[in-house]
């Protein structure tokens, strides 16, 4: 992408911003109606004849409430030129207040493996230009797939100068892996210097507007323009390491909490769901698989929705804790899982049906064993119940089923412990790798958005103690940046200078190489 095209991106978002404030911020007798694309615009879900367009219709982020009782009905457009002359579909969506004034369209009867440009407008208001594109045709190999992953942006925390460096990147498709927001915080819509526990989110309202204050930074917004996203949630969108229905308060109407927030998600994603009604939120199919031509399967995942609850909680909570293996005999429960049933069945069948030269597992969080104390002998490792750790037969399960549906180059990416790391994955990490016992894919995980981390020292220790782990980095802010072609992989991550700064540089800390055929972690920079 050429540096003008990425200052256009960077520019429209800013726009965006600050004509939603200076019309805000004027009355409306001498500033006209308000800017109604304060959220700016997005793009994901895409297949090769189709991409899902996104907007909200709101004037201020800080008011998050409903603009009006009515729907809005709002044009779009889709060109193959950035100065839209060579329109190829336009058509008008309702906006309805029932869904937040969200605009979600299916575009379909694209040609695929294109580029498209893309913009809404309301009355004379018209929204920033998005640049989406489709993916390649079933059974072509496109030369490659340049991937983004990010995730975890809790707003206290630092910048967004990850998505500013996202953006200018030109990914051909972004994949955020979960906590893209954070539900509590002061609503303020400047990034702050120190973080300040307040105004949790419980309803519907407190979760739109938690959205909508994200979703008005210009640099998340510019990242958004940029390319389509696939996207899957994890805890901090509805709250801090619930497990199904039950939360850390135990608290008796957590069903409705969650089913505000993920209608809240839905609202404001560029997502492809089967079927979608108000107050249809109580459960929400997201877990979905895109095909990449021949060249890659995304099998995006939920490990959320569905999971037990952890493992040997103390009395009178929810939410995670931690153990030794050796004193929580419910870890060796076969019948708990990560996924669920019926998720574990669908990716399974997904694998098997694969003829993708590369499979990878989309999911929330690191699945390697990550133990913060040395493994003599099996029960030794020190579990955080809230990862896969806490579910070893369900992930011994989920790698042998890669093994046995033989899925070529199969790679698991992950994020939620802001944290970068390179791993070596085999089914039963309480012994050592053998034939019966086999290296089965490779994983990178990566660091947060902006959310803190341990120190260095401690992951370095970690790194020590779990010899599966090649790398690890917990003092970096940042994102990855893959670049898949059929001979290979090769995973940067991409650490920030100063995550407090909305101007920071950033720099490659490793870079690292799967080639086809191969598992294993090797450091090529």
């Amino acid at each position: 992408m050429r540096g003008g095209r990425r200052l256009f991106l960077l520019q429209g978002a800013r726009w965006s911003a600050a004509l939603a404030g200076a019309s805000l911020a004027s009355p409306a007798s001498s500033a006209g109606p308000a800017y109604p694309f304060s959220l700016g615009v997005a793009s994901g879900s895409p297949l090769p004849d189709s991409v899902i367009l996104w907007t909200r219709i709101l004037a201020n982020p800080l008011d998050a409430a409903p603009p009006s009782a009515l729907a809005f009905a709002v044009r779009w457009e889709v060109a193959e030129d950035e100065a839209f002359r060579r329109i190829v579909a336009r058509g008008s969506a309702s906006a309805a207040p029932e869904l937040a004034h969200s605009v979600h369209v299916d575009v379909k009867g694209l040609r695929p493996d294109r580029w498209y440009w893309y913009r809404f407008m309301l009355g004379e208001a018209v929204s920033p230009v998005g640049r989406t594109r489709t993916a390649p045709a079933p059974g072509t190999m496109p030369a490659m797939l340049k991937l983004a992953v990010a995730s975890c942006q809790h707003w206290e925390f630092g910048s967004y100068a990850a998505h500013r460096h996202i953006a200018a990147g030109a990914p051909d498709l972004v994949a955020f892996l979960g906590d893209y927001i954070y539900e509590w915080g002061a609503y303020q819509l400047k990034h702050p210097q120190r973080a300040v526990r307040r105004d949790e989110s419980f309803t519907l309202a407190d979760y739109r507007r938690r959205y909508a204050q994200y979703k008005s930074d210009p640099d998340l917004q510019a990242a958004h323009l940029a390319a389509p996203w696939i996207v899957t949630w994890d805890d901090h969108e509805v709250a801090n390491d619930y497990a199904g229905l039950r939360d850390e308060r135990l608290a008796a109407d957590f069903a409705a909490r969650r089913a505000a927030a993920y209608q809240a998600f839905y609202e404001h994603m560029p997502l492809r769901l089967p079927q979608v009604r108000p107050g249809g939120f109580d459960e929400v199919r997201l877990y979905q698989r895109y095909d990449w031509g021949r060249l890659a399967r995304i099998h995006v995942l939920d490990d959320r929705q569905y999971r037990a609850v952890q493992a040997c909680t103390p009395r009178n909570r929810g939410g995670s804790s931690a153990m030794f293996a050796r004193d929580c005999r419910a870890l060796q429960d076969p019948g708990r899982s990560m996924l669920g049933k019926e998720q574990e069945a669908w990716l399974a069948s997904g694998l098997q049906s694969s003829r993708a030269h590369w499979n990878i597992l989309a999911q929330q969080t690191l699945m390697a064993q990550s133990s913060s104390y040395p493994v003599a002998k099996p029960g030794d490792n020190r579990v955080w119940s809230d990862g896969w750790d806490g579910y070893p037969l369900a992930r011994k399960r989920l790698l042998e089923s890669v093994l046995k549906a033989r899925a070529r180059n199969p790679v698991v990416l992950g994020g939620d412990v802001h944290t970068f790391y390179a791993c070596e994955l085999r089914p039963d990490f309480s012994r050592p790798v053998s034939k019966g016992n086999p290296l089965v894919a490779t994983e990178f995980c990566g660091t947060s958005v902006t959310s803190s981390s341990r120190p260095q020292a401690r992951t370095l220790a970690h790194v020590e103690n779990n010899p599966h782990m090649k790398y690890g980095r917990s003092d970096k802010r940042g994102f990855m940046m893959m670049e898949v072609t059929p001979k290979g992989t090769v995973t940067h991550c991409m650490g920030l200078d100063d995550v407090r700064d909305a101007g920071s540089g950033v720099r490659v800390l490793a870079s690292f190489g799967v080639g086809d055929g191969k598992v294993g972690v090797e450091r090529i920079g």
